[in-house]
């Protein structure tokens, strides 16, 4: 048999597990496996092993734990409850500011957590009911949150791209810097959609009534903006650190987790509770984290051994004859449709050692194209049937939210990300100023 025949029935043979309902580590290292079995014997065996030991020898997957422990600690304690309360009370009197505040919210915890899901959990959890008691349109709302949460994954410090930087062997820095420009990009595209949708139909964000307004004194204010600045000043510091150098990634993590933790104690809203919430959280998403790891990375080998790398290099580029442009939009549309499926990380460990080599031989940026494929995993997150984002609104929004509401709110947001990607395409040094600028090529 081909290697184009034994990885369409490798993949096939996984969509179909997993439509029935069984976890994503367990199916593709199940398939891995049992391919390897197939083809190679008893012999096989040792791939599993051989994964194992080779995700033990990722150092940088130590940071993982300590950067989730930072996100979840924030938001446990309440201090992003504080940062909610800040844009609520500064962009309450603009139309859709509330809306404007809640995507600010999306993207402060963007940057001190690196992955959507904390994002996801106090939107929902915190602005959504308030959103909803302000009459504010149910369908719009539900937007913004999925796809500010989305953000996560872009900027520093983005546990994607730290899995990305193992892959392709590029400096996480590098990916990091490149990943600032686009989260900007982004951000800003965002707010704009809410700022002009909401002038455009006033109904749907309405400004805080004047009294209410009036009720709050300046002094209330200032207490609320410096208590909503905490999480800026910890994103500020650890990266400050990283930076100039005083510490390594792996140390930079730790002293991100160690602020977070400082940072509840001294708002006096540390507890045991708070602590086990934030440390079982941390391990459930560390250890799904890992294991995902483990079984794509016995999937993608099964792909070594049959050199799939040199039939999809063939078939691209010899028998369909694609020019470059055509690869790379092939390989960013083949991710949105595998992200409707798979899990962002199973996605990137079973698919980027096939693409990477091609890439460098097309002559594209391998950090570019570590932000690319970042943006099609944030596309990925909202589009059905199996969006990430998707299945968590739904297991937290309250029952007036319903799975057509759901589906139809992140209609805008799939066109804007669609439209950022072709941007940072067309104009690269939107990602590559950064970088370069940092590492003296400018």
């Amino acid at each position: 048999m081909s290697s184009e025949f034994i990885t369409i029935f490798m993949f096939a043979s996984m969509l179909v597990l997993m439509g029935t309902g069984q976890r994503v580590y367990g199916v593709i290292g199940a398939v891995g496996a049992a391919a390897a079995l197939w083809l190679w014997g008893n012999g096989s065996f040792e791939l599993p092993f051989n994964a194992a030991f080779q995700v033990l020898n990722w150092y940088p997957l130590i940071t993982v734990p300590f950067f989730v422990f930072m996100g979840y600690m924030l938001s446990e304690s309440g201090i992003a409850n504080n940062l909610y309360r800040m844009f609520h009370v500064w962009f309450g009197s603009v139309r859709g500011g509330l809306a404007i505040g809640t995507m600010g919210l999306m993207i402060v915890i963007s940057m001190v957590n690196g992955l959507s899901v904390a994002g996801m959990a106090i939107g929902a959890t915190v602005a959504l009911p308030e959103l909803l008691r302000r009459g504010y349109d149910k369908v719009m709302i539900t937007g913004v949150i999925q796809g500010g949460s989305s953000l996560g994954i872009m900027g520093p410090p983005s546990v994607v791209l730290i899995l990305y930087a193992m892959i392709a062997r590029q400096p996480v820095l590098q990916l990091w810097l490149a990943g600032i420009g686009p989260f900007i990009l982004m951000a800003i595209i965002f707010t704009a959609y809410i700022y002009i949708r909401c002038r455009l139909q006033p109904e749907l964000g309405p400004a805080l009534p004047p009294e209410e307004r009036a009720s709050i004194t300046l002094r209330e204010k200032l207490v609320l903006l410096r208590e909503g600045l905490l999480p800026f000043g910890l994103f500020a510091t650890i990266m400050g650190l990283f930076l100039t150098g005083t510490t390594s990634l792996v140390e930079t993590s730790m002293v991100g987790a160690l602020l977070a933790l400082l940072a509840a104690w001294g708002s006096g809203k540390l507890s045991a509770t708070v602590v086990e919430k934030t440390t079982r959280n941390t391990l459930a998403v560390s250890a799904m984290f890992l294991w995902i790891i483990l079984g794509a990375l016995c999937f993608s080998a099964v792909y070594d051994g049959l050199g799939a790398i040199k039939a999809i290099e063939n078939l691209l580029l010899h028998t369909w004859e694609l020019s470059p442009w055509g690869v790379l939009s092939m390989m960013l549309f083949s991710f949105i449709i595998l992200g409707m499926f798979l899990d962002d990380t199973a996605m990137l460990v079973i698919v980027a050692p096939l693409y990477i080599p091609l890439v460098k031989i097309l002559g594209f940026d391998l950090v570019w194209f570590g932000i690319l494929y970042t943006i099609t995993c944030q596309i990925a997150y909202i589009v059905p049937p199996f969006g990430y984002n998707l299945f968590l609104m739904r297991a937290m929004a309250p029952p007036e939210i319903t799975i057509v509401d759901i589906y139809r709110s992140i209609v805008p947001f799939f066109l804007l990300m669609v439209f950022s990607m072709i941007i940072v395409m067309v104009f690269p040094d939107i990602a590559m100023w950064l970088p370069e600028v940092y590492s003296g090529k400018r």
